[in-house]
């Protein structure tokens, strides 16, 4: 996902559902870019504070903020990432053109997503992984633990039968992106999908 970005370095980059800064740290280890990583829990930005103290480079701008309310005009960054996100927001569709408001023209964007894989031997090992595997490597650690692989799967599915991967492909289409490309990862359980906001028609004589 990083690559799609294709950054040269100067770049001020906008990382959303940052989480612990895993995506912000990498976009700083590959180019001299300005990055705001923001993310709707303090403790998820706490953690992202520890890791960026903890590893050499220029410190991220961490804010505690919303998706679905950006705190930043038209046109701030020129580029946007973000992960695992549109599955816990209510509106994807409102999300996707409120991601796509704080782009430039031009700019690049990109996404991580879990997936469903679409192949059936495939989506029978994912049925099976999320469904006992999950689960039962969680209950190894603790309780909470063991209830996030629990719901991990059914959370997945449930985006997927509500909003299938071509209706998503269409949410950024519609926020005023194009040239969208998506790939699939681990056989379809993983999705990363790329696209750069639509320049404005040239009014030019």
């Amino acid at each position: 996902m990083v690559d799609s970005l294709r950054l040269g370095g100067g770049e001020r980059v906008l990382d959303v559902a940052t989480g612990t800064g895993l995506v912000a740290a990498e976009i700083r280890s590959r180019a001299d870019c300005s990055i705001v990583a923001v993310d709707q829990s303090p403790a998820m930005l706490a953690a992202a504070r520890a890791r960026f103290a903890s590893t050499p480079g220029s410190p991220a701008e961490l804010l505690q903020a919303e998706a679905e309310r950006l705190p930043f005009p038209d046109d701030s960054f020129d580029a946007v990432t973000f992960t695992y996100l549109l599955r816990y927001v209510d509106d994807p569709q409102a999300t996707m053109a409120e991601l796509a408001r704080v782009l430039r023209p031009g700019g690049a964007i990109g996404s991580v997503e879990f997936g469903v894989p679409p192949f059936a031997p495939a989506r029978a090992a994912w049925d099976m992984y999320t469904g006992i595997g999950l689960p039962l490597l969680g209950r190894m650690f603790s309780r909470e633990w063991e209830q996030v692989g629990r719901f991990l799967g059914p959370s997945i599915r449930g985006f997927y039968r509500s909003h299938p991967q071509e209706r998503v492909e269409g949410y950024w289409r519609g926020a005023g992106l194009e040239q969208v490309e998506v790939r699939r990862m681990s056989f379809g359980a993983g999705v990363v999908m790329s696209a750069r906001k639509a320049r404005p028609p040239d009014r030019g004589g």
